[in-house]
């Protein structure tokens, strides 16, 4: 269960968590058209709360509504801003943000082009999304029977609400048959992502990607990776791969706001390397967390800081 916060900011207002309510009508409800971000506040060891790359964040928000055609009321400094006011007025050192972009209620059917454009943005305290026992120790995926969609039937450079029920097809399953999470390929047959995480295959100390021209979301927490291993001096390639190819990989892992840098143990059964988390996971994890609550002083520009 989400554990509630006092205010959820609705519209340019904070308002009761429970009143936060919407028409049954809504049209993204029926249809699913809208748009959302996962945004990270991070309780950093001088013991000041800051919002990881919220400038990105809100900016691919935005984004996203540009490719499905719906407009904010509300300009990206306004947005960037509501987001700082809901963690300081709930009172909340670290947390989970949810901005929401939604069509609101007024005709039904599919076009709907005169219905108003709802923003919403929640926080919440949020723990590790794949527990804190896989960021340790990494966690067991499996390979979906479901394929992440084309580039050219879903818009996979926005993060849009209807595009994850085949992410949720496809973690549910996975979940079922015993393990943690759902590794998708593409319409192709190679790998995109898992389904809510960006991937990561470390084979011979090169590390691998899939690169933006796959079906993949254009992952921050999977730039932010990119820098921190060019800070460490890795080699890295944004190229596609295959199935097997992660069969014999030493080393795997996911990256998302929420998944944050988790290690992946096992795929269909099969162990990875050594069937732990391996030397580069653990040091980019590790510089990871070093930027966003430690005491890092790399990239203070993707730093927002709330008091």
């Amino acid at each position: 269960m989400v554990e509630k916060s006092k205010y959820i900011w609705m519209g340019g207002k904070l308002v009761p968590w429970d009143d936060a309510q919407v028409h049954m009508m809504t049209h993204s409800l029926h249809y699913g058209l809208g748009a959302f971000e996962g945004i990270r506040c991070y309780k950093r060891q001088d013991g000041q709360s800051a919002i990881f790359r919220l400038h990105d964040h809100i900016q691919r928000l935005i984004d996203s509504c540009r490719i499905v055609t719906i407009t904010p009321r509300f300009s990206k400094e306004e947005l960037i801003q509501a987001c700082v006011d809901v963690v300081r007025e709930n009172d909340l050192e670290a947390c989970y943000l949810r901005p929401l972009v939604f069509v609101g209620d007024g005709e039904m059917g599919l076009y709907a082009i005169d219905n108003p454009t709802r923003t919403a943005i929640i926080a919440w305290q949020w723990g590790s999304y794949l527990g804190d026992e896989g960021l340790k120790n990494g966690i067991r995926a499996k390979v979906s029977s479901f394929t992440r969609s084309g580039v050219n039937s879903a818009m996979v450079r926005g993060k849009l609400i209807g595009q994850y029920i085949n992410s949720i097809l496809a973690k549910r399953e996975a979940v079922r048959a015993g393990y943690h999470e759902a590794i998708m390929l593409d319409d192709r047959g190679y790998v995109s992502e898992a389904s809510g995480e960006n991937i990561f295959m470390v084979k011979n100390g090169v590390v691998y990607t899939p690169p933006l021209t796959s079906p993949i979301l254009a992952g921050i927490t999977r730039d932010s990776v990119l820098h921190i291993l060019g800070d460490m001096g890795a080699t890295f390639v944004e190229r596609t791969f295959t199935r097997d190819d992660m069969y014999i990989a030493d080393e795997i892992f996911f990256t998302g706001t929420a998944a944050e840098v988790t290690p992946v143990r096992e795929v269909d059964d099969r162990i990875v390397g050594a069937g732990v988390p391996g030397a580069i996971t653990r040091e980019v994890q590790a510089r990871y967390f070093d930027i966003v609550k430690g005491s890092s002083e790399a990239y203070p520009h993707w730093l927002t800081p709330i008091r």
